[in-house]
């Protein structure tokens, strides 16, 4: 698989997870990288997170607002949180996944 090929599907990949993550609660931009992290996404810089939380926010998936950080006293950070528009779609990300998942599993098991 070309390189370009690989990070097109991990795009549509890390939205769906993006939008599990912040359906879990509302994150700022650099937690979201931290538990994308953490869950196994480690070859996934900030540079290519950043315009995806743009990208969901034109789309409606997510919307961002200004909270001050209290417990540092640092200046307000942007957080995100899950539209109505964003549950559906991870639903349907959900969904999709599931069948995909299943398809690839049964493929790479039997062979051709």
């Amino acid at each position: 698989m070309s390189r370009s090929g690989y990070t097109q599907m991990l795009k549509g990949i890390l939205e769906g997870c993006i939008l599990a993550i912040i359906d879990k609660h509302e994150v700022y931009g650099y937690e979201l990288c931290l538990l994308l992290e953490r869950s196994g996404f480690d070859y996934v810089s900030e540079g290519s997170i950043y315009p995806l939380l743009l990208r969901m926010q034109k789309e409606k998936w997510i919307e961002g607002y200004m909270k001050a950080d209290i417990r540092s006293g640092g200046p307000p950070r942007k957080y995100y949180r899950l539209t109505d528009e964003g549950a559906s779609i991870l639903q349907q990300f959900r969904h999709n996944w599931t069948h995909l998942r299943s398809s690839v599993d049964q493929t790479l098991a039997q062979g051709s």
